[in-house]
């Protein structure tokens, strides 16, 4: 069952950027921390730190900051996780240049799975979320397919360069069920079994206008 939902996901999420690339974006950076911290060959800790900008780096547009309790359920790494999240919005104000923060607590929970299909590694996340976004209370469902192409591939070697892809949406409990979705595309190289970097090219979607980004993200095990 799990198999032909996460088919049905690929399908639905690798055609739908095709209708919604023609929309006006602008460009701003994120920069990305994603850590994990393996407590034994079941249990992990996730801890994350998001600093994004509406430019390269000086205009923050939200800080996001994000931590878990994970349990593998097998082998391959399926994993369940329980979150906490705390995430602070600039928000410019129409279209003048004040700003205008806001505060946003958040429990969630997913579900982690990963495949391999020939040398591509593919990464399917199920995530539920409770915002608490200052005194409004909201709920959403996101679904993250992560594909992995390892460059110069070897079947005797690990090459540490590779080409990552990934699409996100998210989709609302009450109207508008489509709130956004995320494409990204860039090149990441695995330094060890404990740190990796990416730097890509992500496109952020909504019902009338899009957002680019650079992102740049460090994975850390530790």
């Amino acid at each position: 069952m799990l198999k032909k939902m996460n088919m049905v996901a690929l399908t639905f999420l690798l055609a739908l950027p095709f209708f919604t690339f023609a929309q006006d974006s602008n460009f701003g950076n994120w920069l990305i921390y994603i850590g994990n911290k393996k407590l034994d060959s079941k249990w992990n800790i996730h801890n994350e730190v998001q600093y994004r900008s509406y430019n390269i780096i000086d205009d923050l547009e939200q800080l996001l900051i994000r931590t878990g309790v994970g349990y593998n359920l097998s082998d391959n790494n399926d994993n369940i996780l329980l979150g906490y999240g705390y995430i602070l919005s600039e928000n410019y104000i129409d279209d003048t240049g004040d700003k205008t923060s806001v505060n946003e607590h958040r429990i969630f929970q997913q579900f982690t799975t990963k495949q391999k299909v020939g040398k591509v590694g593919l990464s399917h996340r199920y995530r539920f979320e409770q915002r608490f976004v200052e005194d409004d209370f909201k709920l959403r469902f996101r679904y993250f397919l992560g594909v992995k192409i390892p460059l110069q591939y070897k079947e005797e070697a690990k090459t540490p360069l590779y080409v990552s892809l990934y699409n996100e949406i998210f989709l609302n409990t009450k109207s508008s069920v489509f709130d956004r979705n995320r494409v990204f595309g860039g090149i990441g190289y695995t330094f060890s079994d404990n740190l990796r970097l990416e730097l890509g090219y992500m496109n952020q979607f909504f019902e009338a206008f899009g957002r680019d980004q650079i992102n740049i993200i460090a994975f850390v095990n530790f």
